[in-house]
């Protein structure tokens, strides 16, 4: 916001062209590593550690932070968590990957064959299968913070270990307790790490210079404007409000309204409606036009504005600045593993399996037929990943045209082509930096838009559309499709060298026809959600029960999707009666046509529906089940359903 002396171009200027400076944090073993590498940033990034007790080096921190002298903040673990609730700037976390653990556990077989392994939050599952290869026995705890880590260290020297490996707060732990602590972190991590602030703090260097840029036009406006925060204190003033305050000479920043102009109070605005406007105010012997509007972050509402003006231009140019500053925000994940429902065998082992697939970060080539809750999965991937509260992103690949997805996901610069926004505009992959992208429908994307996503996977960084400056990403990718991609290969509609990119972790849904045991607990769900949308409290189970067979018989080859849509027409359809007992099920094939495609009403005319199909396709049940628009499975629990001896008539035609 503006200050007694805005901030001029040449002072932003400056502090681009200097390098960033970041703020390490951390114990003494991971400090001492960060050391070694500091050269290597030499006119790139200045880099001050603190390796003091966490508490004294988080009181620097902040010290540091409120002097100006820092860019972003760099630490691991626990103690990455705790300084990113008590600073405003950036956090880069200095993050254990696999490799880490890797050489890590291989330095420890050096000393022991029996070896400890101490984690920030969670253990890592995939140490059982690395412990057979490497022939050593590992131990592993968890800690959440200073206490737990040496308790851990504490509960591994008591079961008679001497090696623990660990970030810097568990090898501490363990030399107290005379044991041999490996640090778990590597200089490829902290690489990461630094890399990555350095990243973040270009970033916060671009939204200060925005900043400067709104400063710069509100100081342009002829109109008057002020902002209080929620004591009602001055925090932005114009020049010419200034020039009406006056103030006696003293700065106005930092004091309260009501003290330097009474009749322009707005301590009640805050809690007040966000817009109040067309209030006649007199002021310095003139008349004006006032309009005060609340400030949000957040939290909630954190100050208000207040504008003396003949027109409604200040309002609009407000408006305007704030939806460029805010720019487009990236979609959250709203599904989780828990809403999966999951009665039929074969779907448990796929949840289980993505599951253990969200552990990791490696990417996941999601496969099934449409509508059956690939997106839904991959939200649940995301939330149950370490990338939880990091920006989720999704791009359906077949929805935009070639030219319009590439801008779409790659960005553009200035001038880049006719009609690109002025200042250009971030991609969705750095959009979705630090967090996880799903592209979706990846099968129908054109291939010269497949080879620029190759070089992303393999680089982990973007060029956007008329610019040279390649920007590291640090993103997660998710791919789904409906799509034959290995027949696809063979037709050269997709490139091979993507696919096996893409094709790290396979993750295959079943469809829905594959799934009987889900049918009716689905049915149920998405029945039971429209009818309370509808006020209606009519018992969902009775209602669908003389529906089952049908439901049970349909071939569902929309999947999920085409089950929900049809639920919603069945949950109309019953909201017009006052109790089970009145439902007219006759006049239901009206609403759901696709339910009556067999007659499931008496056992005689399905088994001869069933002779009949079974007949035409020369006794292959499989063909049988396609003519009657059923699944194989359905088909065969049909015929158990008859009396035994039409069940053996039919099935020795079958024979």
């Amino acid at each position: 916001m503006i200050a007694d002396k805005p901030i001029s171009a040449a002072s932003v200027r400056q502090q681009r062209a200097r390098p960033v400076r970041l703020c390490l944090l951390s114990y003494t073993p991971l400090s001492q590593l960060a050391r070694t590498l500091l050269p290597e940033y030499a006119g790139k990034a200045e880099i001050h550690i603190l390796d003091e007790t966490f508490d004294t080096a988080l009181a620097a921190a902040c010290e540091r932070e409120n002097q100006g002298l820092v860019d972003a903040f760099v630490s691991a673990g626990g103690n990455a968590a705790t300084l990113r609730g008590a600073v405003k700037s950036p956090v880069a976390t200095i993050l254990i990957d696999g490799f880490d653990l890797l050489m890590a556990l291989i330095e420890a077989r050096k000393y022991a064959r029996r070896v400890g392994v101490v984690t920030y939050g969670r253990t890592v599952a995939e140490l059982d299968t690395v412990k057979a290869i490497l022939s050593i026995d590992i131990e592993q705890r968890t800690y959440r913070n200073y206490e737990e880590a040496a308790a851990a260290a504490h509960d591994l020297k008591m079961l008679g270990l001497h090696v623990v490996i660990g970030p810097s707060v568990v090898v501490e732990a363990a030399h107290r307790q005379g044991m041999r602590g490996i640090l778990a972190y590597s200089p490829r991590g902290v690489r990461r790490g630094i890399e990555s602030a350095i990243e973040l703090a270009r970033v916060a260097r671009l939204e200060t210079a925005r900043y400067s840029l709104v400063n710069g036009v509100l100081a342009s406006l002829r109109e008057a404007v002020l902002a209080v925060d929620d004591a009602g204190q001055l925090i932005a003033v114009n020049p010419p409000m200034q020039a009406l305050l006056k103030g006696g000479g003293m700065p106005l920043l930092g004091r309260n309204l009501a003290d330097v102009a009474p009749e322009l109070s707005l301590a009640a605005a805050p809690r007040e409606e966000s817009n109040q406007g067309g209030r006649v105010v007199q002021f310095g012997g003139r008349d004006w036009v006032a309009h005060r509007s609340a400030l949000h972050d957040e939290y909630g509402i954190a100050g208000a504005t207040l504008t003396l003006y003949d027109a409604n231009t200040i309002q609009e140019a407000d408006v305007n600045l704030r939806t460029e500053r805010k720019g487009r925000r990236a979609p959250a994940a709203k599904h989780y593993f828990a809403e999966l429902e999951a009665a039929s065998p074969s779907l448990a082992p796929v949840i289980a399996t993505a599951q253990r697939f969200a552990q990791s970060d490696l990417t996941i080539l999601i496969s099934g037929e449409s509508g059956t809750g690939k997106e839904m999965f991959a939200q649940a991937i995301h939330n149950a990943s370490a990338r939880a509260d990091r920006p989720f992103v999704a791009i359906n690949c077949a929805a935009f045209p070639e030219t319009l997805l590439e801008s779409e996901l790659f960005g553009y610069e200035d001038g880049a082509f006719t009609g690109a926004r002025r200042g250009g505009r971030r991609g969705l992959f750095e959009a979705a930096h630090t967090g996880t992208l799903l592209l979706d429908e990846i099968g129908d994307m054109p291939l010269p838009l497949q080879s620029r996503l190759l070089r992303v996977l393999q680089e982990r960084e973007v060029v956007r559309l008329g610019g040279v400056t390649p920007i590291p990403i640090d993103v997660r990718f998710l791919a789904s499709t409906h799509q034959p991609l290995r027949a696809m290969l063979d037709e050269r509609r997709f490139r091979e060298d993507l696919f096996y990119r893409l094709n790290i972790l396979q993750l295959a849904l079943p469809p829905l026809r594959e799934r009987d045991d889900d049918i009716m607990p689905l049915a149920r769900t998405f029945v039971t959600r429209c009818l309370s949308r509808l006020n209606c409290d009519l018992d969902c189970r009775q209602l669908l029960e003389p529906m089952e067979s049908r439901l049970m018989a349909y071939p569902w080859r929309g999947n999920v999707r085409e089950l929900e849509n049809i639920c919603e027409r069945l949950a109309m359809f019953f909201s017009q009666y006052a109790r089970v007992e009145q439902v007219d099920y006759s006049c239901l094939a009206l609403d759901c046509p696709e339910l009556f495609f067999l007659d499931v009403s008496n056992q005689a005319s399905m088994a001869q529906q069933i002779r009949d199909a079974l007949a035409a396709a020369n006794g292959n049940r499989e063909k049988a089940a396609r003519a009657l628009g059923i699944s194989r499975a359905t088909l065969w629990r049909r015929m158990q359903e008859m009396s035994p001896q039409t069940f053996h008539e039919t099935f020795k035609s079958d024979s």
